[in-house]
């Protein structure tokens, strides 16, 4: 009887020390779980102190004004005939005669590059017969000519109109700077100088007070400039006149602040 009871008693005891144990190792996890959400919390406060949220964000805007330096000419030839060997004959001694003139006018074979050939049958449809037939061959070679020299522009586009005859094609223009970086650097002072005059406008109003730049990025391009529109040699006059304007080069920069 005695050594009954002094089993049970045994096995009460043991349950109770293994229930003991059981509860510290949940405590512990529960105490590690909530350390690790408050250090998820603080990573999450420390992330949200970096975003857009906070601080004063602003952006800039420089822009200036450049007279372009250099000039790109869209031209080429464009012949038809009523065979393919006899159409690209045709267009191959025309572009002869206009490479020629543009080396003869300055223009380094590096800026000059082809920018389009091509060979294919023009087709009529004959109503009598019902049916589309093939009339000729066209053949088309187009290249772009970069012209340093501004002022020669119009000098380039006659001869080169004079070189290739009725076969030219001048299919357009357009004006750019030959070296930008220079420019690019006024412009970005001048975003910066207009972002920081928005920032301490805006904390002013706010009554906050600007702590140090967190944040600062750039974005930049040419605004658009306008094309010629496209021209044929047979109706160009001698001494085309060619004006190349102003083109603006605009840099757009965004700065983000603390707030002390």
């Amino acid at each position: 009887m005695k050594k009954g009871l002094l089993l049970v008693l045994s096995f009460v005891l043991l349950a109770g020390l293994l229930l003991v144990g059981c509860g510290s190792e949940e405590g512990e996890a529960a105490q590690d779980g909530q350390g690790l959400a408050a250090a998820q919390d603080v990573q999450s406060l420390g992330a949200s102190d970096n975003s857009q949220e906070t601080g004063v964000w602003v952006s800039g805007t420089g822009e200036v004004a450049v007279v372009p330096d250099v000039a790109i000419l869209w031209l080429g030839v464009e012949a038809q005939a009523a065979t393919v060997t006899e159409a690209q004959s045709n267009a191959a001694a025309a572009m002869t005669g206009v490479m020629s003139v543009l080396n003869a006018s300055g223009v380094a074979e590096k800026d000059i590059q082809t920018q389009w050939y091509s060979i294919y049958p023009v087709r009529k449809w004959v109503d009598d017969d019902g049916e589309e037939i093939t009339i000729g061959y066209r053949v088309t070679n187009t290249v772009t000519a970069k012209i340093r020299d501004v002022s020669k522009a119009g000098t380039v586009i006659d001869a080169v109109a004079e070189a290739g005859g009725d076969l030219t094609r001048i299919e357009g223009i357009s004006f750019t700077v030959d070296d930008p970086e220079a420019y690019y650097d006024q412009a970005r002072e001048e975003a910066i100088l207009d972002a920081m005059a928005k920032a301490e406008k805006i904390a002013s109003i706010a009554n906050v007070t600007l702590g140090k730049p967190i944040y600062i990025s750039e974005s930049s391009g040419y605004l658009p400039t306008p094309y010629a529109t496209r021209a044929y040699g047979e109706g160009l006059e001698a001494v085309t006149a060619i004006s190349p304007g102003e083109m603006e080069i605009s840099l757009t920069v965004q700065i983000g602040y603390a707030i002390q």
